[in-house]
């Protein structure tokens, strides 16, 4: 990183967090780097320019809210299957 490099730092707190890195890590640039401590998502975003850093925040809190829709979805519909007879 040169000394010019903007940063950010998104820490989020979930009930399954490895869920979440594991979902949102497929989009994760080499300028990203996503870590879970606990039950915090913890990711920090380098960028050369604001611009570039402010867009790529943007595009992660996208990412980040589908992967904690769709997380929170299979958690809520997954039952155990059981064998009924008529």
């Amino acid at each position: 990183m040169s000394e010019n490099t903007r940063t950010a730092t998104i820490s989020t707190t979930h009930t399954q967090p490895s869920v979440i890195r594991a979902a949102i890590a497929p989009d994760n640039t080499d300028e990203m780097q996503t870590a879970v401590s606990g039950s915090q998502v913890e990711t920090t975003i380098a960028r050369e320019t604001t611009g570039g850093l402010q867009a790529t925040v943007d595009d992660y809190l996208v990412n980040l809210g589908v992967a904690v829709s769709v997380a929170t979805s299979c958690t809520q519909h997954s039952r155990p299957t059981t064998n009924q007879s008529d």
